[in-house]
């Protein structure tokens, strides 16, 4: 049912492996999760499928393309966009319930390995006319989003929209870029040139937390779910301590970490 209704975005299942029989009689539980965060969430998922005995589908996407997805759908348990400007600017649609944080990531500018153009860790790079970047898409994800607020900080975002080959709707796809030589330079998220597929392509050089701030990660309850008792462990669990080592474990900062930066 999940998959006719979010056509226009990527759906993975994690569910445990078993008889078909035992997986019809499963509760199924609906994730809409930004790209970024789908691998630590999906190792997570698996732990609670383990113990919940359910079935947990996380349609994946755009921060910004998900929450219309999950308001128009009117289904769904779970929320987890990219930034917490999300949440906040949604909140009056009632849609969003309580929430937790499980995390934290922040930006960064990205390059090809071993940093051959020498990129210095300063968004005005972003300008050099020797350089061919990219830039992700403000109005349909949290990486061009959080880069649109950084660059607009420093009064420089529409000199490098102008200045960009192309822009991009997600972390994936920038980093794509990067692997096929299509690009020298992006701001995206730091946690994903740390993914094991990506950290032999590419070099992170972190911007000043002043400037690149550690930004939530929190996962909302949705007000369509009819699994709240269910859906409120799920919560628990990936904002416990285990949920915390399988973000670590991913590259993504946790609580503490956080608030050291």
């Amino acid at each position: 049912m999940f998959r006719r209704i979010l056509r226009t975005i990527a759906v993975i299942s994690v569910c445990v492996s078993g008889p078909a029989f035992a997986q019809v009689a499963k509760t199924e539980l609906l994730l809409y999760c930004g790209i970024t965060m789908v691998r630590p969430m999906t190792e997570i998922a698996q732990v609670f499928e383990t113990r919940e005995n359910v079935k947990l589908v996380i349609a994946q996407g755009g921060s910004e393309d998900l929450y219309q997805s999950a308001k128009k759908s009117g289904i769904g348990d779970w929320y987890l966009p990219g930034e917490p400007s999300f949440r906040a600017k949604y909140l009056k649609d009632g849609l969003l319930g309580d929430f937790a944080t499980v995390g934290y990531n922040q930006m960064a500018l990205m390059v090809q390995k071993g940093n051959p153009k020498q990129v210095k860790p300063d968004p005005k790079e972003l300008l050099r006319k020797d350089l061919t970047v990219i830039l992700g898409n403000a109005s349909s994800g949290s990486v061009g989003n959080e880069s649109k607020d950084i660059l607009d900080s420093l009064g420089i975002y529409q000199k490098v929209v102008k200045a960009t080959a192309f822009l991009s709707p997600d972390s994936r796809s920038l980093v794509l870029a990067l692997k096929k030589k299509e690009a020298d330079l992006t701001m995206n998220w730091r946690a994903v040139g740390y993914f094991a597929d990506n950290v032999a392509a590419v070099d992170v050089i972190d911007l000043s937390p002043k400037l690149a701030r550690p930004q939530a990660l929190e996962l909302s309850l949705l007000a369509s779910s009819k699994n709240s008792v269910i859906a409120r462990r799920f919560l628990t669990l990936a904002a416990s301590d285990e949920g915390q080592a399988i973000f670590r474990k991913h590259g993504f900062l946790d609580n503490k970490t956080a608030v050291a930066r």
